[in-house]
């Protein structure tokens, strides 16, 4: 019967537990809640302005990940103290200062790559939609999270390249500030007059959709001597601000109207001219195709 009687009072005492427990508990779920919105409510505010503000949106949802994350951890402690979990906040704390010493040295790459993350969201090297090469990669730039940023190749893959990576390493923007220098090579017969093709060349690059013409206008250079050739090398930039035509097709339209337009007006891009040597006579010249 005294056991009884024990596990009775046991069973009462914890019942009257649980009872001036659940006041504290509905008190800190529902401040919780409340803070939460308020928080919600407030990072939305700070991130709205932020993104009126911002020239790139990868700044603002960087941000935003790391508000998140905060709101999550002070609503936890929040609502241990609501409830008078002092010790177990506290535990938390220290335990959090103590995981982080002993998780900075385990998991060392982690921590780089959020940090250099932290970095590159405020010292932005690129934007979303920017074409770059790093690590041998190039691509444009798809989202920047707190490990890694991916980039969509030209060919549709997607690479995950760790943030401290980039960071460490050179990295090459080509459309940071909306230009982008194209060139291709020509070879001219050395009999032609090498001003009038230069010139027919500016004007047939003037004509084509997308080259810009007053910023940066086209160039041409005489590049090298070949065996055969004068090699012509055509510079010109595009707009990558301007989504309506793509580089490659740019670079495709200027060399088939620069070929039409040189063909029009006769001249000629000869083949390669290859020697060939009699050692019992005369040298004998013959020309050979490129297509041969």
């Amino acid at each position: 019967m005294d056991i009884l009687k024990d596990l009775k009072t046991q069973v009462l005492s914890y019942y009257d537990n649980i009872i001036a427990f659940l006041p504290k508990l509905a008190i800190g779920l529902a401040i919780v809640f409340l803070f939460l919105l308020i928080a919600r409510f407030i990072r939305r505010r700070i991130i709205g302005l932020i993104r009126n503000k911002a020239e790139d949106p990868l700044l603002v949802n960087f941000v935003d990940n790391i508000f998140q994350i905060l709101n999550i951890v002070f609503g936890v402690l929040l609502f241990l103290y609501i409830i008078g979990q002092f010790g177990i906040a506290g535990s938390i704390l220290g335990a959090a200062g103590l995981s982080a010493f002993v998780v900075g040295f385990a998991f060392k790459d982690i921590a780089e790559n959020f940090l250099a993350g932290v970095i590159m969201a405020f010292n932005r090297p690129f934007r979303l939609g920017d074409t770059i090469e790093s690590n041998g990669i190039t691509g444009n730039i798809v989202e920047m999270n707190l490990r890694d940023t991916q980039v969509k190749t030209f060919d549709g893959k997607d690479v995950f390249i760790p943030n401290g990576q980039i960071l460490k390493n050179p990295l090459f923007n080509f459309t940071i500030d909306g230009f982008l220098r194209k060139e291709f090579i020509l070879g001219l017969d050395y009999g032609t007059d090498i001003e009038e093709a230069r010139s027919i060349i500016k004007r047939t690059m003037q004509k084509i959709p997308g080259i810009l013409k007053e910023k940066k206008e086209p160039l041409t250079l005489i590049h090298e001597f070949g065996a055969s050739t004068v090699n012509i090398k055509t510079l010109y930039w595009i707009d990558t601000f301007d989504k309506t035509l793509s580089s490659a097709e740019i670079n495709s339209q200027a060399m088939r109207q620069v070929l039409e337009a040189l063909e029009e007006a006769q001249i000629n891009m000869p083949g390669d001219i290859i020697e060939l040597k009699n050692y019992n006579g005369e040298p004998v010249n013959t020309t050979i195709p490129k297509s041969a």
